[in-house]
């Protein structure tokens, strides 16, 4: 799939086969992740991988909006060091990258994948450090529902002139 055509047509995909991904579909997934830019070249982030039906059933009751993981047949967790990032702040912007990359990644080789928002929501990130047994200083992020998609969504055109300023606002 060329760039551009997997940026245009990339949607957020919800429903899911049941079909298995494969750990090589998945180490791809982790790969384009990490060739995302980061900060000062930092590379802050970390990824846990699941699988586990109960853990994802037990992240769905921190965050309502993740249900979808109970159809997925793997789920990705995307988190920042504190003692890497750049400086205070870059951590959750190191990890958009990453995560945006990821995404296309999904979509690019065929796959459905979804972000499911954590940061900046104290409940969530309190509730899914504690469920992950995360070290104090590694901070969640989102989480990534992933598998073959069992629905298809057509590319939506979100380019708005309004939104575009030349020189000054």
């Amino acid at each position: 799939m060329e760039v551009l055509d997997a940026l245009f047509s990339r949607r957020s995909i919800r429903q899911y086969t049941g079909e298995k991904v494969t750990d090589q579909q998945v180490e791809t997934l982790l790969r384009a992740a990490m060739q995302a830019p980061s900060a000062v070249n930092k590379q802050p982030w970390h990824f846990v991988v699941f699988r586990d039906r109960e853990m994802m059933h037990r992240v769905t009751e921190i965050n309502p909006n993740a249900a979808m993981l109970k159809q997925a047949d793997v789920a990705i967790l995307i988190c920042w060091d504190e003692h890497r990032q750049h400086d205070a702040g870059y951590g959750p912007v190191d990890c958009a990258a990453a995560t945006e990359n990821l995404l296309l990644a999904a979509h690019g080789t065929g796959l459905g994948a979804v972000w499911t928002g954590i940061y900046p929501r104290q409940n969530r990130i309190e509730g899914i450090h504690k469920l992950f047994d995360l070290p104090p200083h590694i901070k969640p992020f989102a989480i990534i529902a992933v598998g073959h998609p069992a629905e298809q969504k057509p590319g939506v055109d979100r380019f708005d002139k309004a939104k575009i300023h030349f020189e000054t606002w």
